[in-house]
């Protein structure tokens, strides 16, 4: 094994760690001290926890096991074998170190966004090293290969109010449940979309000038991003125009529009949002 290969797999476990406390503190310490449904086999696995009393820990192993072995093919044995890494250690933390944490007795609705929140961020903390905690993940791509025309979106919506519903029914038999699983599946859908979004999002910035190598030079000097050229024809004129095209991130768009203005005051500058931002500067591929 060589050095980087230690190091990845050194960051993957404790952040594997951290997010299964996360995780945990979310399950034990709010959910189930509340009977809140969950969402994921997560949800699954607090049911039974709140029926006969498994550790949710456990719960989640136990059910994981049939449907990585039947996604196997289609998720690959790289993504398959990072998910059960997670997957154990995960269980582990939410099952020893978080169920030692003490539970929150307040108010419902806070219990509900702390359930959301903190849960999420366990869960994007797993995404963001391109694993996964399996579960309904692994039921999706096997639902997906057999009726393709179904997004992964439609078919996570799905299992997830079906997960809500059964765990309404089973154990708190309360309409307030349902309404309050449901904000949770809500908060976790936002935490997850605004986290893994919000590291990798960016600008894409496209300005229209009479000098672009003077433009794409002060970008250059101001922020430290390369640009690069494009040519273009304007309908109206029928004239060949010169475009600059830079990303960066969301905080130095104004410095590149104040540029823009500066020395061209002329330029048409155009800025489009964009979900992610790989590459040199950015994110790594």
């Amino acid at each position: 094994m060589n050095k980087e290969f230690i190091k990845e797999l050194t960051i993957d476990i404790i952040v594997d760690i951290i997010a299964g406390i996360f995780m945990g503190i979310g399950t034990y310490c709010f959910a189930a001290a509340f009977k809140f449904p969950m969402v994921g086999f997560t949800g699954l696995a607090l049911i039974i926890y709140q029926l006969i009393g498994l550790p949710v820990g456990i719960g989640t192993i136990i059910l994981n096991i049939p449907f990585a072995i039947l996604s196997y093919r289609e998720i690959g044995r790289k993504f398959l074998l990072k998910s059960v890494k997670s997957i154990i250690i995960t269980s582990i933390m939410i099952d020893i170190v978080a169920k030692a944490m003490p539970v929150y007795q307040g108010d419902y609705m806070l219990a509900a966004i702390c359930t959301g929140i903190i849960s999420a961020t366990g869960y994007a903390l797993i995404f963001m090293r391109d694993s996964s905690t399996g579960g309904a993940d692994f039921i999706m791509v096997l639902i997906h290969h057999f009726f393709p025309h179904l997004s992964l979106g439609k078919i996570a919506l799905v299992i997830d109010s079906l997960i809500i519903v059964l765990g309404v029914a089973l154990v708190s038999r309360n309409v307030n449940s349902l309404i309050y699983g449901l904000i949770i599946a809500y908060l976790v859908s936002v935490v997850l979309d605004k986290a893994m979004d919000g590291l990798t999002a960016g600008k894409l910035i496209m300005i229209i000038c009479d000098k672009p190598k003077e433009m794409a030079k002060e970008i250059s000097d101001l922020i430290d991003r390369g640009s690069t050229y494009l040519k273009a024809v304007g309908s109206y004129t029928d004239e060949e125009r010169n475009v600059v095209m830079c990303a960066c991130r969301t905080k130095e768009v104004h410095i590149v529009r104040q540029a823009a203005k500066k020395l061209d005051p002329n330029s048409f500058v155009i800025i489009l949002d964009s979900n992610e931002v790989a590459g040199e500067g950015f994110r790594h591929l």
